[in-house]
């Protein structure tokens, strides 16, 4: 039986860049219940290429206050006014700097906050750290996107604390959009001038200095060294841009590594792939490999965060320790050489996906969250 009136949440987030959070409720919102629940997104600092656009398009309400970061404390009146005009029901706050804003808006309103934590905890820089631990008790529910996330909440909020409740809902994807089109793949092999028979190796992120992009480039140059056909795609973009174009140059491989820039539709990339490379220090669990394998890519990949869940070691794909990123090159030489094994790992790949990571049913999962924290406060 659907409620008289729809639960009205409010996303709550720091910037709507191309981020895993970002797509999310972007990818969620097209498939709540629509009867039963309305959805409002408030965001703090305004970047091009934004999703407001495409959020708005999915039936989510897109409020903009803009803010710095030192501002925080002065938006506790404007945020309050905001949730109390719009009717909002739960507040549902998205890594730590709206996390803590959140928690305190929703202490003064009496609403009930979820939050969910999309990376370790000991990553953030030791402000967040210090902020989200004292406030972490002022929250309902706190969703971390992996167990290792989860873990790392454990080791940093401590054991023995009553509130708030963990519940584990791992990120997920629309596997119906995301599987390989070879049509759209060969469209951008044309575009980037990549030849036919070519061998790609690419990657889709926000160019943070998590990324590593160095290290990626390095693990490139490694394999561009034992394989000069092979050609690579970095799609995004972000504070490491210079960084990263100057190192090409340097690294000699200018005309291998080809940079389109953020994209507002990644699967024509995804698709142009043939391996999905990654070299963070730290995630979560990343939202654009999960769309890579989905894509029947097979994962080459540190094992940081919640990318071991996900990525079974020879099964689809191959991990290495944080620090021995270079032997994800060795890795990929095995799998450039074996067109065999590299096709049964996508295809492992996909079944992964399909089978444990579907939008759905992250969507059951969250809806069930939201009734619980009602019910819970009654």
């Amino acid at each position: 039986m659907k409620p008289s009136n729809p639960i009205r949440i409010l996303h709550l987030i720091k910037s709507l860049g191309r981020g895993g959070a970002e797509k999310l409720i972007q990818e969620t919102a097209k498939r709540h219940d629509k009867e039963g629940f309305e959805f409002f997104c408030l965001y703090f600092l305004h970047r091009p290429f934004d999703l407001a656009e495409e959020l708005e398009e999915a039936g989510v309400r897109v409020h903009l206050i803009e803010a710095s970061d030192l501002a925080l404390p002065s938006l506790l009146g404007p945020v309050g006014k905001l949730v109390q005009r719009l009717g909002i029901d739960i507040i549902h706050c998205h890594l730590p700097w709206a996390g803590v804003l959140g928690r305190l808006v929703g202490w003064r309103r009496g609403l009930p906050v979820i939050y969910t934590e999309h990376n370790v905890w000991q990553r953030y820089n030791f402000l967040s750290r210090k902020l989200n631990k004292l406030t972490f008790g002022m929250q309902d529910l706190v969703i971390p996107v992996s167990e290792e996330v989860k873990r790392s909440i454990l080791l940093g909020h401590g054991k023995d604390r009553r509130k708030p409740v963990l519940q584990t809902i791992t990120n997920a994807v629309d596997t119906d959009h995301f599987t390989k089109n070879r049509a759209l793949g060969d469209s951008i092999r044309q575009q980037l001038g990549i030849p036919e028979r070519a061998l790609v190796i690419g990657q889709v992120a926000v160019f943070r200095i998590q990324k590593r992009l160095q290290a990626w480039l390095a693990v490139a140059q490694s394999i561009a060294d034992s394989h000069p056909e092979v050609h690579f795609i970095l799609v995004g973009a972000g504070s490491e841009m210079p960084m990263v174009r100057t190192l090409i140059q340097e690294l000699g491989l200018a005309t291998k590594v080809h940079l389109p820039g953020t994209q507002t539709e990644v699967l024509p990339y995804l698709s142009a792939m043939d391996l999905y490379l990654m070299t963070s220090e730290f995630e979560g669990l990343p939202v654009a490999m999960l769309e890579a394998m989905a894509c029947s890519l097979p994962v080459l990949s540190t094992g940081v965060g919640g990318i071991a869940e996900v990525v079974r070691e020879g099964q689809e794909g191959f991990l290495s320790a944080s620090s021995e990123y270079l032997d994800l090159a060795m890795a990929a030489d095995r799998l450039l050489k074996e067109e065999a094994l590299r096709i049964a790992m996508g295809d492992r790949a996909r079944k992964r996906i399909v089978e444990g990571f579907g939008m759905e049913r992250m969507v059951r999962q969250l809806e069930d969250c939201y009734r619980s924290v009602l019910k819970a406060r009654k």
